[in-house]
């Protein structure tokens, strides 16, 4: 009897713990709106919601073919073959749902509740995932409750965040459950779950490329310790029915048969055809084991080299495609080649500093998670293993990627709470139970529905190494009772001490991540001010500017232009044209006049974020513009000619002869002002964050030449795709430029110049 009422109470603590997670998950993520109200923050959600907007105003036909000719300027983009979709489709559908259902709720409302409530759907299946590996109830709900508030996995899920990462995240941990659901499981229902879910991950962010090559290492390695048909079956489902949808996604076509960085997954997947292939001989011709081995080693010497040249012959012809520059960067110490990859602060190596700051106490906890999967290893904890490994390793060669490492952070650190918990109190001799189900404490891990254990395996020759290896400590373990539960009390407080710290540290974090840089708070004495600049000056070219203005800012504020001023700017965060940014990089970091004879064909305002912002970025656009105009800086590759002095604050001389410079010190600089025949200060901001000035002598010839669709690119009469040209105004500059080709373009021959521009670029990086 006192046995069940404990069990019970066991089973409603665990409940109302799960439950609090997921409370947790949710308002530990509206900060933003009970602070500043229902805001779309940050830069890229403009961008997002924008796109949101036009799906469900136009469709899913009309989405797929648009050419903004508003981005870019004149150049355009071709937003729905570019766009990662899956965010969007899923606004969309969730706002339409809620009106079917009598839920009233603006579209611009669900945009920035989105990230809330995939962050509690985030952490439902991080639970799952932790549960799914370790069959251990205790394990999944502290890895629920890590999960949903740790400061890695807040970064790009507070509402008002409306980014992809904040519905991928979601999707990737969905996979990973499914995954190993499916290698447990006796039915291919699972495999084609995860197939489905890997799908949303493609469909939503670009990051699917390391969710994929997990999956293939995981599936890799299992194959060589120990093949089986349900690993076969998993595997194979996953790839078809993912792939065979992913190549669906305009952004992504035929990428996952074409690019270097997936051709690790695509081998697996034929791998395991050739093990299937010869697991079926051998049954059929009744080998024995060693005529088999010698068999698989002589088939697979065949096909590996075969897939060696293969390789080779696809290489040279250019059908596979090389790294890019970001994952290029992941394994090249130093630079990329890419100066604009470079200027990204994302793309920085991340500092021990950011690990605690985003992980806490889980930079302890989660190792102690890895020891005890280890000690225990299978099928599915080995994916713990390999997912906490490789995650670890690529998150520190850049900061961006810490943002991966929440998920496995929190079910490794919801192991090791798990487990040092349940020890300490078996110490103390509280009968705490295993939070396993009945029974299954004798299985170990071996699988749901009954069938892993021949998966499972191939690890015990293993698990008896470390077996033999700590007996000298289980040995001193049994003869030392009473230092175990001193020891145990001990731990018992430092977990409970580190929770309380832990909880109270996320909640702090959370609500400065929540701050959004579009609008601040700051104090001013004892009075709160807001700081709302820049919104005011997006508001100011919406109302007191002709709608088809053009306005030119460096491309980090093109998407909150054109989502709050709806306006046409020349560059925003999609990056996706280097000789275009290195235009504008010239552009503002050049000298005034010489500026001008460009700006007054491309653009009617230019717009600066002043207090530092710009003047901080601007020794990167002039590297960038560097990198395609060889006159910028020459003989410099990184523009150290063009720099602000740390100590006295005063610019250099090409700095101070730059536009940029000009416009951020007109009239605040002693004996600096902007030439009146060619700018005017049109509107500073209250603060002076932003300010904005109207280009005077603007070329409207070249203004109607670019509008005129005589002069477009269309790919065929008729078409949609229709892209812009340059005016024949600013010829003379364009004939300067030189394509930029990065090093890891070696399908490209460079020309000589190309390659003593990257020799020297990498080579002043590395000083």
């Amino acid at each position: 009897m006192a046995h069940d009422l404990l069990h019970a109470a066991l089973v409603i603590f665990r409940l109302n713990a799960l439950l609090l997670a997921l409370a947790s998950a949710y308002h530990i993520r509206l900060f933003a709106v009970q602070n500043f109200g229902r805001v779309i923050h940050e830069f890229d959600p403009w961008f997002h919601y924008r796109a949101t907007e036009y799906l469900a105003a136009n469709g899913a036909a009309s989405f797929f073919r648009w050419y903004d000719s508003q981005v870019w300027y004149p150049l355009g983009r071709p937003v729905g073959t570019t766009i990662y979709p899956g965010m969007q489709f899923m606004a969309v559908w969730i706002w339409r749902c809620l009106i079917f259902a009598g839920q009233e709720m603006t579209l611009h409302d669900v945009c920035v509740f989105m990230p809330a409530w995939f962050g509690v759907a985030s952490t439902i299946f991080l639970g799952l995932l932790t549960y799914q590996c370790t069959r251990s109830v205790d394990a999944a709900v502290c890895a629920a409750f890590i999960v949903a508030i740790i400061p890695a996995n807040l970064v790009r899920s507070v509402a008002g965040g409306f980014d992809n990462e904040c519905v991928a995240i979601t999707f990737m941990n969905a996979t990973f459950y499914f995954w190993c659901r499916a290698l447990q499981g006796a039915s291919a229902a699972w495999g084609v779950a995860a197939g489905l879910a890997y799908f949303g991950m493609v469909a939503s962010w670009g990051g699917y490329v390391f969710v994929i090559n997990i999956l293939g290492l995981h599936a890799g390695l299992l194959s060589l310790w120990d093949f089986s048909a349900r690993l076969h079956c998993a595997y194979t489902t996953l790839f078809l029915v993912g792939t065979g949808l992913a190549v669906q996604i305009p952004v992504v076509g035929w990428t996952p048969l074409r690019s270097l960085e997936q051709t690790g997954p695509l081998l697996v997947f034929l791998y395991l055809q050739v093990l299937k292939c010869l697991s079926v001989w051998r049954r059929r011709s009744k080998l024995r084991d060693e005529e088999f081995r010698r068999l698989r080693f002589q088939v697979l010497l065949a096909v590996g080299a075969l897939a060696a040249l293969l390789a080779s012959v696809l290489l040279k012809w250019g059908y596979v495609a090389p790294l890019s520059s970001r994952v290029r960067g992941l394994f090249v110490k130093h630079r990329t080649g890419n100066p604009l990859v470079d200027s990204v602060a994302e793309h920085q190596a991340t500092s021990p500093r950011a690990y605690w700051q985003f992980l806490h106490h889980m930079c302890s906890m989660a190792p102690l998670g890895f020891v005890v999967c280890l000690a225990g290893l299978n099928d599915v904890k080995a994916f713990l293993i390999i997912y906490g490994a490789v995650t670890y390793y690529f998150s520190s060669k850049m900061n961006r990627l810490v943002l991966l490492l929440g998920p496995i952070a929190g079910a490794l650190g919801g192991v090791g709470v798990a487990w040092a918990a349940r020890w300490a109190l078996r110490q103390l001799g509280v009968p705490c139970g295993d939070g396993q189900g009945e029974g299954e404490e004798a299985k170990g891990t071996e699988g749901a529905e009954g069938g892993a254990a021949e998966g499972v395996q191939g690890f015990g020759d293993f698990r008896e190494l470390l077996r033999e290896a700590a007996q000298p400590l289980r040995e001193a373990y049994r003869e030392s009772i009473w230092q175990r539960k001193a020891t145990a009390v001990l731990l018992m407080l430092m977990i409970l001490a580190c929770g309380f710290e832990f909880i109270s540290y996320c909640w702090t974090v959370a609500e400065r991540l929540s701050q959004p840089s579009i609008i601040k708070k700051l104090r001013q004495g004892d009075e709160e001010v807001l700081v709302d600049d820049y919104r005011e000056a997006y508001w100011w070219l919406r109302d007191q500017t002709p709608p088809d203005a053009r306005v030119m800012a460096w491309w980090d504020y093109g998407y909150q232009i054109n989502g709050l001023a709806n306006r046409t700017t020349l560059a925003d965060g999609n990056t996706w044209n280097h000789e275009h940014i290195a235009l504008l990089g010239r552009c503002l970091t050049g000298p005034e006049k010489e500026s001008h004879e460009v700006i007054r064909h491309l653009a009617d305002f230019v717009l600066i974020w002043g207090g530092g912002d710009d003047v901080a970025k601007s020794p990167h656009m002039a590297r960038i513009a560097n990198s395609v105009y060889g006159d910028v800086c020459p003989g410099d590759p990184l523009c150290k000619a063009f720099h602000l002095d740390r100590k006295t604050k005063l610019p250099s001389e090409q700095m101070n002869n730059s536009l940029l410079w000009k416009l951020h010190s007109h009239g605040q600089v002693e004996n600096i002002q902007v030439d009146a025949r060619l700018f005017e200060e049109a509107y500073t901001s209250q603060r002076g964050l932003v300010r904005i000035f109207k280009v005077l002598n603007v070329s409207e010839e070249s203004k109607e030449w670019v509008a005129d669709p005589l002069n477009w690119n269309c790919d065929a009469p008729g078409s949609w795709h229709c892209r812009g040209r340059y005016p024949p105004g600013i010829r003379r500059v364009l004939d300067k430029q030189k394509a930029f080709q990065q090093l890891e373009d070696f399908n490209v021959k460079r020309d000589p110049k190309a390659e003593e521009y990257q020799k020297a670029y990498m080579t002043a990086s590395r000083r």
